[in-house]
């Protein structure tokens, strides 16, 4: 392969929290086992050589000051969104920087509700969303997926047409794909959700960060393309820091097609004087959306999909009890814990501190709403990917 998934990126010291917060949030791993970052949602891979050359000759030039969105910066996200989602119609009116998609989020539901409204999240969830709606005083109320006799998570439309009516909701938040499951939602299940949205009055803000993370056999369908209706309540998060490893950089963006939301989105965004561009994070997204970034990408997915094929596989061949959902998209695993921990009569706080204990550094899936679940990335070289699962079961799941 032309690009590097298989070295060994020494992170340490280097502005990762990935590998800084081991011994400081996370135990620090007994002595004979170094750590294994699979935590946090970044990657353990070098970002495409494109990024770095569009920083670097940035860089060449020395002045930094107040300046506007480039038209490459707008043009890369046009050519993006129609060649990777077939998004038409999309111009720079429908576009708008983010300094991150969680301030999006917040932004969009201040228009959209006031603070104390109840908003419908899926559960599981993403901590952000927690976190940031509970902070923001707006009520969570979960509708939980619901897994198939295939162990694919799904919507419940009964229960979220149930709590539409009874909380009176008029504000969702759809992840597409979802996090922390990795579901990507098929178009009928996407129009049936839709449909229920548009006959209760609910808008809609759609998290669609991990768009181009998508594994082989399964496509992406933007929420905004189900319909005419659908374009004009949702207002849909994007950025490159998921798919090319920027989230250090900061920068999102959100596309809007209705010129009402546009306007207060904008409105709303600015009151705060947050929502600032940086100078870099332009240029590495103009680099991230050029043709070495694709191919970079392209390679990415063959990559994950190989992570996720040797993962789910091992699991199944060497955990029994612990059962996981194979994800279609993203590059983390949701592991449900709840029969091998009742079968040992362990604890999940106990096999969370067993894996951190001998460097598997993975994420506690309770604050996710997961309430016996384990969060893993997989977004390392397959070489710590397996090293990972050979420590989990000579000392974890044995």
């Amino acid at each position: 392969m032309p690009f590097d998934f298989t070295s060994i990126m020494d992170r340490r010291g280097k502005d990762a929290i990935a590998v800084d917060m081991v011994g400081k949030e996370y135990p620090a791993p007994r002595e004979g086992f170094d750590a294994i970052p699979m935590w946090v949602a970044d990657m353990n891979f070098p970002v495409p050589p494109s990024i770095q050359e569009a920083i670097i000759a940035r860089t060449q030039h020395p002045a930094f000051g107040y300046f506007s969105p480039s038209d490459a910066w707008y043009d890369s996200i046009v050519r993006w969104q129609e060649t990777h989602n077939g998004v038409t119609g999309l111009t720079r009116d429908c576009i708008a920087y983010e300094n991150g998609v969680l301030g999006g989020v917040i932004s969009a539901l201040r228009v959209f509700c006031s603070q104390g409204d109840p908003v419908l999240v899926h559960s599981p969830t993403y901590i952000g969303f927690t976190h940031c709606l509970e902070a923001n005083g707006f009520k969570i109320v979960l509708s939980p997926l619901v897994q198939d006799e295939n162990g694919i998570y799904r919507m419940d439309l009964a229960d979220m047409e149930a709590k539409l009516r009874e909380y009176k909701i008029h504000a969702a938040i759809i992840c597409s794909p979802h996090n922390p499951t990795g579901r990507v939602w098929e178009r009928e299940e996407l129009a049936a959700v839709m449909e229920l949205f548009r006959k209760y009055d609910v808008s809609v803000v759609s998290d669609e960060i991990w768009s181009d993370l998508i594994l082989p056999g399964y496509h992406h369908i933007p929420t905004q393309s189900i319909s005419e209706d659908a374009r004009n309540r949702t207002a849909a998060f994007y950025a490159p820091s998921k798919t090319f490893n920027l989230a250090g950089l900061v920068g999102s963006y959100h596309i809007i097609f209705n010129k009402t939301i546009q306007d207060r989105i904008a409105r709303e965004s600015a009151l705060s004087h947050y929502n600032s561009m940086n100078v870099l994070s332009m240029h590495a997204l103009v680099g991230a959306y050029a043709p070495t970034g694709e191919a970079w990408l392209e390679e990415l997915r063959q990559v994950i999909a190989g992570n996720v094929d040797f993962a789910c596989g091992y699991i199944a061949a060497h955990f029994p009890g612990v059962h996981v959902s194979k994800p279609q998209g993203t590059y983390m695993l949701f592991l449900d814990c709840t029969e091998w921990c009742e079968t040992h009569g362990k604890t999940m706080d106990e096999v969370l501190h067993a894996g951190w204990d001998v460097g598997v550094v993975w994420q506690d899936g309770r604050p996710f709403h997961g309430p016996c679940h384990i969060r893993m990335n997989l977004a390392l070289p397959l070489s710590r990917v397996q090293e990972a699962f050979s420590r989990l079961a000579q000392y974890v799941f044995c």
